[in-house]
């Protein structure tokens, strides 16, 4: 199976003038299989929507817990952005290109924006490369940070697995 891994975080995305001061900025990457989609909104479906159920789970602890400091649920981020447009998960889409699809939300504790490139390299061919930035605004943002953290880390690197699985099974059906 294709492992997800670490990888710098990328100097060409839209989101780079973000990174300055991030509490927290990481990069993760996933080689596509051959005939794998080029469309980055077909890719970003495939890695955040119909999540785990684990995932699912600690999500919805998430919204649970944050709820009892007045922090929006998942669900309701979703909502809200449905309503202004369009929505990959419960994930806002900010903006989309040929090269990059941006999905975030700003909130009372945080900034959070996801950025989706696909690379070519010689080493690893063609790979979904999703970008993590994160701004805290208080002592709540930095907390909840701390704490999500190493879950996010992990959830990052399933659901781009997540994708490319998708996308082989869709490549062989095809």
């Amino acid at each position: 199976m294709t492992k997800a891994r670490a990888v710098p975080i990328p100097s060409n995305s839209v989101l780079a003038p973000l990174y300055a001061g991030a509490d927290l900025l990481d990069a993760y990457a996933i080689q596509l299989p051959a005939g794998a989609s080029n469309d980055l909104e077909v890719l970003a479906r495939a890695a955040l929507e119909k999540q785990a159920w684990w995932i699912r789970a600690l999500t919805g602890a998430r919204d649970v817990v944050m709820a009892t400091v007045g922090v929006k649920s998942s669900r309701a981020v979703g909502l809200a952005a449905a309503a202004r447009g369009p929505v990959i998960g419960f994930f806002p889409v900010l903006s989309k290109s040929a090269t990059e699809l941006v999905l975030g939300e700003d909130d009372r504790h945080l900034d959070f924006r996801v950025s989706l490139q696909l690379h070519t390299d010689a080493a690893h061919g063609r790979e979904l490369v999703a970008g993590t930035v994160v701004h805290c605004h208080n002592r709540l943002g930095r907390t909840y940070l701390a704490t999500i953290a190493p879950f996010h880390r992990v959830i990052m690197r399933a659901s781009l697995e997540r994708a490319v699985r998708t996308m082989k099974i869709q490549v062989d059906v095809a």
